[in-house]
């Protein structure tokens, strides 16, 4: 990775994939017949949220040789996402996702990345640390530590960082990628330490701090080192709270819903996006929580995600577009 880039607003370290999203909701896969092919992967996915809100973008990642491997790339440029970071790795099948619709509330993923997966791949050495430390947002997630050399050159990336603009650690748990909590718990320590934001839901939350109820959870992850702390608690809303003594917690915006999974992605483009915009906390929750129930309402994730003018719409509404 050796061409620097203009300072992004935003640049996305991590998980990049296909979803294979059944086009029958209600239905077991084995009874699936069709399915809906999307660019996914947390990482690519909050990437496109902001670029969809107005933001340059870039993802680090990587990806197999194969047609999903240039499927990803077209897929990026067409959501206005540089793409100059993706880079491809020989012998490795790009990822798939496959998961099932039960909505409101359950949705199974099933991750196809064995032997490893091409965004595990990222070495140290081939980061442009200039264009990450450049960017006036850099955001990293807790699966690109689950395994070397992701793990390393998530930290070097974080330690080149040095705290410069807005880091953000997606505590984004994913058990299926470690082997026991307890190994997770150290490498999130010290991600945290080079962070300025975190986010997570409780699950995750817990994963990072021991505790599980949503004001300690903060507080701990403003013990170990960020500057705000951001606790998705459900049909609960979200719980914002900044060292400063800020404190904003507000609740979900209720919509029909479609499929749950790229919600929080939404939500971590649009929290982007108010960040930048150097908004307000309670504004920044609100907005971010209709960008999430919008495309909760939705099949898709990456071609879900909202333009400015539908969260708008939808908070000055109150109601679901």
């Amino acid at each position: 990775m050796t061409e620097s880039a203009p300072p992004f607003d935003l640049v996305t370290m991590g998980r990049i994939g296909v979803d294979l999203y059944p086009l029958q909701s209600g239905v077991p896969l084995t009874l699936v017949q069709t399915f809906g092919k999307f660019l996914g992967g947390s990482a690519a996915n909050v990437a496109v949220a902001a670029a969809r809100l107005g933001r340059s973008s870039a993802v680090v990642t990587r990806t197999g040789t194969d047609p999903f491997g240039d499927y990803l790339h077209q897929a990026l440029k067409e959501f206005g996402v540089d793409d100059r970071w993706v880079t491809p790795v020989e012998g490795l099948h790009t990822p798939v996702t496959f998961c099932e619709l039960f909505p409101p509330d359950d949705f199974p993923l099933y991750f196809y990345r064995q032997p490893t997966a091409p965004d595990l791949q990222i070495r140290t050495e081939e980061l442009d640390f200039f264009g990450i430390r450049a960017a006036h947002l850099f955001w990293i997630t807790g699966t690109g530590l689950s395994e070397e050399p992701s793990r390393s050159a998530t930290l070097a990336a974080l330690k080149a960082r040095d705290r410069s603009g807005t880091t953000v650690f997606d505590l984004d748990w994913r058990p299926m990628f470690w082997s026991d909590p307890e190994e997770a718990r150290p490498y999130y320590a010290e991600a945290l330490r080079h962070a300025t934001v975190a986010v997570g839901n409780l699950d995750e939350c817990e994963i990072a701090t021991g505790v599980r109820e949503p004001r300690a959870c903060a507080e701990e992850l403003l013990a170990a080192g960020v500057e705000l702390a951001v606790v998705k608690q459900g049909p609960k809303g979200v719980l914002a709270v900044h060292r400063d003594g800020t404190t904003a917690e507000v609740p979900p915006v209720p919509v029909e819903v479609v499929n749950g999974l790229g919600a929080g992605d939404a939500f971590g483009g649009a929290l982007c996006h108010g960040l930048l915009s150097g908004w307000e906390l309670e504004r920044t929750m609100r907005y971010a929580n209709a960008a999430g129930a919008l495309v909760a309402s939705r099949l898709a994730c990456s071609s879900a995600m909202p333009t400015e003018s539908e969260v708008d719409d939808l908070l000055a509404s109150g109601s679901r577009r």
